[in-house]
């Protein structure tokens, strides 16, 4: 069952992952390069305020199945990177508990900034907001899938 979660967490993680760099690219671009032929042009075309609703509720779904897998990571991975010795990757998972938890707060906040009809003036809390809820997703998700390859080389 705690794989087949674990294969849920990711999937979702993933799909959270592509939303939230979709939005990322999206809220950046210019009006002039929307209509663009590269396919970096073509990424950014799409339209960023539809994405809101997605990650938030993207990111609580992976923060669920992820607080049901926690109790296994006390138990049974940190054991096995301290006995290892692995500080930097114990490390790693630590700041990624801290990153999630900001998330989990600044997600109102965004929700809020995302909100239809958009207004110009929270267009920069938009981009920054974005930006740092994609860099956080980005480094939860580098970190939990090194996790799972360092504990599958140590069963």
């Amino acid at each position: 069952m705690l794989t087949g979660l674990l294969i849920v967490h990711s999937l979702l993680a993933v799909v959270l992952l592509g939303a939230i760099t979709h939005q990322g690219f999206a809220v950046t671009a210019k009006r002039s390069e929307l209509r663009k032929t590269s396919f970096l042009g073509r990424f950014r075309a799409t339209e960023a305020s539809g994405y809101c609703n997605a990650i938030v509720v993207l990111y609580l779904a992976v923060i669920f199945v992820g607080a049901i897998l926690y109790p296994e990571y006390r138990l049974v991975v940190r054991p096995t990177l301290q006995s290892l010795d692995l500080r930097a990757a114990n490390g790693a998972f630590e700041i990624k508990e801290h990153f999630s938890a900001i998330g989990l707060v600044m997600l109102p906040a965004y929700w809020m900034c995302w909100r239809q009809p958009l207004t110009h003036e929270y267009a920069a809390a938009r981009i920054w907001l974005t930006g740092i809820l994609a860099a956080m997703v980005w480094w939860n998700f580098v970190v939990g899938e090194l996790l799972v390859a360092i504990k599958g080389l140590f069963p």
